[in-house]
């Protein structure tokens, strides 16, 4: 019978696999075989706030305020998550590529575990900090109450969120973007089940309103990081337990951080303008903030497929940059750009015909229904501008240029997107700062194009 010491021995030894090379063949192809899983299971994840929120809507305004609120903090862990994830896969990408098969479960195994020593950290200091920043951030009264309440278990269940992301990036690595998708889809049903009976109870089950939807996230964000490890350690025998040298971990670390330090701040610079955004809003009311917070996740939803891209271009632009071949990221980037255009264009007609239904489904407050209509009859049409953010800042990311791509984020969010909605906010009512979100899209999306593909152009004639 195989002892531990066996099955230890065996996972060390055992070749990690390589699934897809993406140096040859079609690279649109590359981009559709990647994306489309990502984009279902980016789908099933962005439905869990958008049920959370129709649920809490139907128990009242305030607890559709309070998510409003809680959602630019939670994006911004998630983004630190998604930092660490994206120096992960850039750097077990490129060790794939040279064939070094203890490095590649090293760097995955360093990974994961500096991943689960920074949630700690930051769960503490969310906990400690939670009353003051989102009194800061405009919350008061009994929406306070709520939005601590739900912060609480949230911060207690990080872990849950975290090491899934991660081990999804590793997946996606060697060219497997199926599994992750399959994660993010059973948890987003696990979630969506859990929603309805934790929040106003089912039998002897009491209703728990905000705090229900806490801990039905926790609850099946658990289920996922157990079937990701398993994935990871058994099928694809990535992670290894076993000592190793202290300088090795901290090469590992450091490889790791030197892409995701840039890009976890990359990831957060959206969500800090989110909430800095929040603020000005709540100075209208707390009406506004509810119809901000949920158009906001309606347009996030809209954004999933570009998402995808963003996810399924850095494998491609981490194996063609290795194998010296740039025209083929230029390519990449390009149909990128395109489908992020196109596809805003189709999201903005839809919710400019059905804007009003989506205010009405959402909640039954008059404030609140006309504020989430406004917002997408004017922003989505430019949500395309985001995109092109977005996917360049992961190709970035890919290339090893992470400060270059948290570049382009401060150009859309510190530049552009806070500085102008802020003035509207000053000469303009609300429907004012929608539209100076939209032009920030606008601005930020046509420089960023140039500044990408420049860049990308300038290393194939170094090259």
């Amino acid at each position: 019978m195989p002892t531990p010491a066996h099955c230890w021995r065996w996972l060390k030894n055992s070749p990690v696999r390589k699934r897809q090379d993406l140096t040859n063949g079609d690279v649109r192809g590359h981009l559709w075989r990647l994306g489309m899983p990502m984009a279902l299971g980016i789908i099933a994840v962005m439905s869990i706030g958008l049920v959370d929120a129709w649920f809490l809507g139907q128990v009242g305004t305030a607890e559709l305020a309070a998510i409003s609120f809680s959602f630019p903090v939670t994006f911004a862990i998630s983004s630190v998550a998604i930092g660490l994830g994206a120096g992960t896969s850039s750097v077990v990408a490129r060790a794939i590529g040279t064939g070094d098969q203890h490095r590649v479960k090293r760097l995955a195994t360093d990974s994961l575990a500096l991943a689960v020593l920074v949630v700690i950290v930051l769960s503490i200091l969310g906990w400690m900090t939670s009353r003051p920043l989102f009194t800061a951030m405009g919350a008061e009264g009994e929406v306070l109450d709520l939005v601590i309440a739900y912060m609480d278990i949230w911060y207690f269940g990080m872990p849950f969120l975290v090491v899934p992301m991660v081990a999804g990036s590793l997946l996606r690595a060697i060219g497997d973007a199926r599994i992750p998708s399959l994660t993010m889809v059973l948890s987003a049903v696990v979630n969506i089940i859990l929603d309805p009976i934790l929040i106003f109870g089912l039998g002897p089950i009491p209703g728990m309103g905000m705090e229900g939807a806490a801990w039905a996230t926790l609850i099946a964000r658990a289920f996922s990081m157990a079937l990701a490890l398993s994935v990871l350690i058994f099928r694809e025998r990535l992670i290894v337990l076993e000592r190793a040298a202290w300088e090795e971990i901290r090469s590992s670390w450091r490889q790791v951080v030197s892409v995701g330090l840039p890009a976890s701040l990359a990831n957060m610079i959206n969500p800090l303008a989110l909430a800095i955004i929040t603020g000005v809003l709540a100075r209208y009311n707390s009406e506004t903030v509810a119809a901000f917070g949920v158009a906001g996740r309606i347009e996030a939803l809209a954004a999933i497929p570009m998402l995808a891209l963003s996810a399924s271009i850095g494998p491609i632009t981490g194996q063609n940059h290795g194998a010296g071949l740039p025209h083929r990221i230029r390519t990449a980037m390009i149909d990128s750009f395109l489908f992020c255009l196109l596809w805003s264009a189709g999201m903005a007609l839809l919710f400019w015909l059905s804007g009003q239904w989506f205010g009405r489904l959402f909640s039954d407050d008059p404030v609140v229904i006309a504020g989430i209509t406004s917002y997408l009859h004017i922003v989505p049409i430019t949500l395309g501008g985001y995109g092109i953010v977005i996917v360049a800042s992961a190709a970035y990311n890919a290339l090893g240029l992470g400060f270059r791509a948290m570049g382009f984020y401060l150009i859309r969010s510190a530049l552009l997107y806070v500085p102008l909605g802020w003035l509207a906010s000053i000469w303009f009512e609300v429907s004012g700062v929608f539209a100076a979100l939209a032009i920030a899209n606008l601005l930020s999306g046509a420089l960023i194009y140039r500044l990408s593909l420049f860049g990308i152009d300038r290393t194939a004639k170094k090259g």
